[in-house]
């Protein structure tokens, strides 16, 4: 049976069929719908973990005890998770241990592009890289089967071009693959220097055997065609330099590319002599293959910075360019990410915007609050970092008054270490939680705040009140976060505190209210001043056009931010009810 699917409901797929009993993420896009998918097989116990480095920490639990396990994560989540990556590699596993990294060249969502290809190598360990859906899926079994065979973890490396585009993929039932036995084992698994130092000469031979392993991987092959081109590529790299030459070259085609098959290069570029190497991101494979003493023409030609394309392989070894279409968008105007209507965050970030000199936000939808017309952000740098941030600036300009601002998960995946920074060095910040019961920005997943399970199913409900208290913090604030007279009175007493304060704001996202009746909005024209206030908290239910000032009742919720800033009362429920 062949299905269409996604790279990523490949992997999850290949995580079925490949007998893995436990999976852990921490959603990220674009790794996000691995486990969302994987969730759907009962035979895996599958959780959304509080963040990658925990995942990774049970991950390895269940490994040890002997089950084969998957962890996902986006490139930027492996920094999170480095700590228990780096220390596996040392002390190896049980059970079979993989961990996606969904890389971003590009940045389509993310602070930076980062080719995780380098971790890899960092981490003395093996690297796997699919092409299209069905090496996606193949590829977890086989880096299941080099895991155990060679007592290390496996990094498979996707990019977002593979994790979201869809190509066929054959189905194949479950293996059930028995429990490895346990047995205790403190000179393996128990870290300290004494055991991690006699471990050391066992990584260096293990790199050994497995670069001679992939001389011989099936995933590395050669292709022959054309004497036209002789080509070296992996990953998405393939796929453009086939759509691009087609059979007038001659590939090899690396999908096990750490340890290098360095034996099957040598042999490649013996025989071919010119070879271009065509990859994606930054030199990885380049600089292994020039320290072999070999020379490819790689990144001379193409561009280390944004996605590769079949366009631009064309373009730079055929000399020819695809006629493009142009449409003048002169006209159009533009259409920037915005909080949706009815977010509960927006008529906070009004009030904070009134109220703070230096704001310090963090990621998640909460960041869109730095767009126009709220224009509310300083900084914003990675998960967490907005408290940290905050204290930093409270401890140079003593003067202003600093807000940070952060999300219910993101508060959960890195930011109660920074609140306990900031109440043990009593930092004079004031810290805005907004607590909307979601993970937003990945597309609705559940965290330990919103009371259910990654199945949808009731969980314990982590108590942020009690948290925050817990750290310290005795000036705390929970307010209804459309309430905007209660939200501003909170903030203006934190910041009088003196000291670190914080303020919760709570109201559930209005994407997941299904149930909740909405009562659009609409403006009385007699009483509108077109004074244009509503508009500075940038519903994009809101419009000014032609001189008048119109809410669309279509996406409208009703949520009253604008009515309540409005000081002439020109604000009511429509069809003219007060």
């Amino acid at each position: 049976m062949r299905k269409l699917l996604t790279g990523n409901e490949a992997i999850a797929r290949g995580a079925y069929e490949a007998g893995v009993r436990v999976a852990c993420a921490y959603p990220g896009t674009p790794s996000t719908e691995i486990l969302e998918n994987i969730a759907q097989y009962s035979e895996i116990d599958s959780q959304w973990s509080t963040n990658e480095k925990v995942s990774v920490e049970v991950a390895q639990g269940a490994c040890f005890a002997g089950a084969r396990v998957l962890v996902a994560m986006k490139h930027v989540g492996v920094n999170v998770a480095a700590d228990p990556l780096f220390t596996l590699g040392y002390n190896g596993v049980n059970g079979g241990f993989i961990f996606v990294s969904a890389d971003d060249p590009g940045m389509h969502s993310s602070q930076n592009e980062q080719d995780n290809r380098y971790y890899a190598k960092f981490m003395k360990t093996v690297l796997l890289e699919p092409s299209d859906s069905q090496e996606a899926k193949e590829l977890v079994g086989q880096g299941l089967e080099i895991s155990e065979q060679f007592d290390t973890p496996v990094l498979l490396r996707t990019t977002t071009r593979i994790s979201h585009s869809k190509s066929l993929v054959s189905l194949s039932p479950r293996q059930e693959i028995p429990l490895k036995p346990y047995e205790k084992n403190p000179v393996k698994n128990f870290v300290m220097p004494a055991h991690q130092r006699i471990k050391r000469p066992g990584i260096e031979d293990r790199l050994q055997r497995l670069a001679k392993y992939a001389d011989t991987f099936p995933g590395n092959r050669v292709e022959e065609g054309g004497a036209e081109f002789a080509v070296i590529t992996s990953g998405p790299g393939y796929l453009y330099a086939k759509e691009a030459l087609g059979d007038r070259a001659t590939y090899l085609k690396l999908t096990m590319t750490w340890p290098l098959p360095a034996g099957l290069i040598r042999d490649f570029i013996d025989k071919h002599g010119k070879v271009y190497l065509v990859e994606e991101g930054e030199p990885f494979l380049e600089e292994q293959i020039n320290a072999l003493g070999l020379s490819v023409i790689g990144k001379e030609l193409f561009p280390r910075i944004g996605e590769l394309s079949a366009a631009i392989v064309r373009e730079k070894l055929l000399g020819t360019a695809l006629q493009r279409l142009t449409v003048d968008c002169s006209a159009v105007p533009g259409r920037p990410p915005v909080l949706c209507a009815g977010c509960p965050h927006r008529g906070v970030f009004a009030m904070v915007a009134k109220s703070a000199d230096i704001v310090t936000s963090d990621i998640g939808c909460y960041s869109l609050g730095f767009m126009s017309p709220l224009n509310v952000g300083d900084t914003c740098i990675d998960m967490g970092a907005s408290i940290p941030n905050a204290l930093g600036f409270a401890k140079v300009l003593p003067d202003r008054k600093i807000v940070a601002t952060i999300g219910d998960s993101t508060f959960l995946h890195s930011g109660i270490t920074g609140l306990i920074d900031l109440v043990y060095n009593q930092g004079a910040v004031t810290v805005v939680i907004l607590d909307n019961r979601i993970t937003g920005m990945t597309g609705h997943q559940q965290n330990p705040a919103s009371g259910f399970d990654i199945h949808g199913k009731p969980a314990p409900q982590v108590d942020l009140e009690q948290i925050v208290r817990a750290c310290g913090i005795t000036s705390l604030w929970t307010v209804d976060a459309y309430d905007l007279a209660q939200t501003n009175a909170a903030l203006q007493a934190a910041l009088a505190s003196g000291g670190p304060a914080v303020v919760i704001a709570r109201r559930p996202c209005i994407l997941i209210q299904r149930n909740v009746v909405r009562e659009p909005l609409e403006i009385a024209a007699d009483l509108c001043k077109r004074c244009k206030a509503c508009l500075k908290v940038g519903c994009p239910a809101i419009e000014f056009a032609g001189g008048v000032v119109r809410i669309d009742s279509v996406m409208c919720t009703g949520c009253g931010v604008c009515r309540q800033v409005c000081k002439f009362g020109a604000m009511r429920k429509a069809g003219g009810a007060q």
